[in-house]
């Protein structure tokens, strides 16, 4: 039995201008980041793709529900948080090493297909947020039923 592979042109043009924006980003970031938030602002993601949705993971560690935003601009997903700086308030207390980093990061992708922006979910939890972007009804894959009959009359 062999199985049909559907090729869609247009998903891998979307595919690759994805991975080209992911390229520049990454080689420019050093040069324009925002100094000590240059690899804080790098937020890696993993996303999956099945017949009814994108999934979205990317960890968050130390970043508060309250600052995180995800919001749907046509076809960009964009994700900002904000880590505060942890200041030590006490008398004779100096900082001798501050390696941890903090202040506002945010990340943009583009998706291949129209989402249903009604019905996103975003769940997080033990710093990850997870993201569902149900895909539109329009772009769902649909069974057409195939009648059976003589076709002669």
């Amino acid at each position: 039995m062999s199985n049909i592979i559907r090729r869609s042109p247009f998903r891998e043009l979307a595919n690759m201008q994805n991975v080209m924006d992911r390229i520049f980003e990454e080689t420019w970031r050093p040069y324009f980041g925002d100094g000590e938030l240059s690899g804080l602002n790098s937020l890696a993601l993993d996303v999956h793709e099945n017949d009814q949705a994108f999934l979205i993971s990317t960890e968050m560690p130390g970043v508060t529900a309250e600052n995180i935003q995800v919001k749907l601009d046509g076809d960009y997903l964009l994700i900002e948080g904000e880590v505060p700086e942890q200041v030590v308030e006490k008398d004779g207390v100096r900082s001798l090493v501050k390696e941890r980093r903090y202040g506002s990061f945010s990340r943009r992708v583009r998706l291949p297909q129209p989402v249903d922006s009604d019905k996103i979910e975003a769940v997080y939890r033990d710093g990850v947020l997870n993201l569902t972007l149900p895909k539109s009804e329009a772009v769902k894959p649909k069974m057409i039923p195939i009648k059976a009959g003589n076709s002669q009359k």
